[in-house]
């Protein structure tokens, strides 16, 4: 981090060009400052133990100024080790096709001091990073539209979400005590106990938080007595993080549907925001379904609008073939709606797939073997019907987490994790990019080892800052 303060000579708008020489080659987003306005900019994303020029830059009606060249040598790597990262490039034909931007590594480390949350270069160099602190977890990490950082810190005792700027510096914080009496007070039906595995920051400045809470019921088929369940919430955080709309999975899905046995009835694992109408897409692996949720940019009557998945609302185009769904799925994204098509990006983990019409499934050790899928559905909503565009299955099995997004170009990239099957000796976690063709080939790869460093999700962002890409 470096933090760099200049005079802007007139009202315009300001940046700071920052890189290894006086070429420059990355800059941080553009702040609005008044003429003769002393501005300070946080300069992130370099490497450690190593000499960057920078410069501040203005425009102000047309007009571009430069400040002197400046020099700064960034820090060592903190003591918390880093799990070993190997980025390859198998195809180098398909090197002019890798997409440019940075990697997210969100690593699940619990009961460790290893540096779990961090941004690499495409070298797999880190290039910022965030101590949650020992025996703690960033569960997930996320950038905001504002350019700060949403982590919620997972502590053995309690979770906190806490906002920080590039520096590090804490903006705010709300532990999960505080949020239950904040919903308590507000007279939603449920009082959350804990966030969990997602958060989503709106560009209107609201987070929806995935919250977990338990109701107790007695005498459920195949667990007498009582049994406390556990739930998903939603949550929309407003400006000021009061709870301003809620969502209780237990008010519109079946209790005695659990694919995954009891207590952990629903495990809800990402919500996604679909800017065509304003609701939300809710992953629950538990129920191997992706929701559609009437949220109406929290004016919605919280809905069940339709469920994507096996035993869901939609016909595959492909046929009744139930191993063409996804199973145990992780962060799905939106990749593209018109009109009454969306289409998404999912990672299928695979675990328990329902191999045919029989209900028989896959073995998560043993045979038939589970595998793993990314895969891309186009839901056509006047039809209900999903058509499996592509799918790439890597000969892995990430028994849990996992991410996909696909890039403009097409390519699809990916995080195995968890891994049960492993090309390699200690593996923990694979990215791969693939180009969308079949079968795929890998413009580029990153493997994380050793084994238990655990990428909960790797994905790729154009840069630190928002509407800012850097080439790699």
């Amino acid at each position: 981090m470096a933090q760099v303060t200049f005079n802007s000579p007139c009202a315009g708008q300001a940046t700071v060009e920052f890189g290894p020489d006086t070429s420059y080659g990355r800059s941080t987003a553009w702040y609005a400052v008044g003429a003769g306005q002393m501005i300070d900019v946080l300069v992130a994303g370099m490497r450690a133990s190593t000499t960057y020029h920078m410069r501040g830059q203005t425009q102000c009606s047309g007009n571009m100024q430069n400040s002197q060249d400046l020099s700064f040598t960034t820090g060592a790597l903190p003591s918390n080790p880093f799990p070993t990262i190997q980025v390859t490039r198998p195809n180098p034909s398909l090197s002019s096709s890798e997409n440019p931007g940075i990697e997210l590594v969100n690593l699940i480390v619990p009961t460790s001091n290893v540096m779990q949350s961090f941004f690499t270069d495409r070298n797999g160099n880190p290039i910022w990073y965030y101590d949650v602190g020992v025996n703690n977890s960033p569960f997930p990490m996320k950038l905001m539209p504002n350019g700060h950082v949403l982590i919620n810190v997972a502590e053995p005792t309690t979770t906190i979400l806490r906002e920080i700027d590039l520096a590090g510096n804490t903006i705010r914080e709300m532990d999960a005590p505080t949020l239950g009496q904040k919903v308590a007070a507000a007279g939603f039906d449920f009082v959350p106990v804990f966030y969990h595995h997602d958060v989503l920051p709106l560009s209107n400045g609201h987070v929806i938080v995935l919250v977990g809470f338990s109701r107790p019921y007695t005498n459920l088929v195949g667990y007498p007595g009582t049994i406390q369940v556990l739930g998903d919430g939603l949550i929309d955080l407003d400006q000021n993080w009061n709870p301003v709309w809620a969502w209780n999975s237990f008010d519109y899905l079946d209790v005695n549907r659990h694919l995954d046995g009891l207590p952990d009835w629903t495990h809800g694992n990402a919500v996604v925001y679909s800017p065509s109408d304003g609701s939300l897409l809710l992953s629950m692996r538990h129920q191997s379904w992706i929701l559609k949720i009437d949220y109406n940019n929290g004016a919605g009557t919280g809905r069940v609008v339709w469920r994507l998945g096996y035993e869901g609302d939609f016909q595959l185009a492909q046929g009744s073939d139930p191993s063409l769904w996804f199973s145990f799925q992780h962060f799905p994204s939106l990749i593209s709606q018109t009109g009454s098509q969306t289409t998404l990006a999912v990672w299928d983990n695979g675990d328990f797939r329902v191999l045919d019409s029989n209900g028989d499934v896959c073995a998560i050790s043993g045979t038939p073997p589970c595998y793993s899928r990314a895969t891309i559905f186009q839901v056509d909503e006047s039809t209900m019907v999903a058509n499996l565009q592509w799918a790439d299955a890597p000969g892995l099995f990430s028994v849990w987490g996992g991410s996909i997004n696909q890039f403009g170009n097409g390519n699809v990239e990916f995080d195995v994790n968890g891994l049960i099957t492993s090309p390699m000796p200690n593996l923990a976690s694979e990215v791969q990019e693939v180009t969308p063709t079949s079968p795929p080939q890998i413009v580029w790869k990153m493997d994380i080892t050793p084994q238990r460093m655990d990428a909960y999700r790797a994905y790729r962002f154009p840069s630190l800052y928002p509407g800012v890409t850097w080439a790699y």
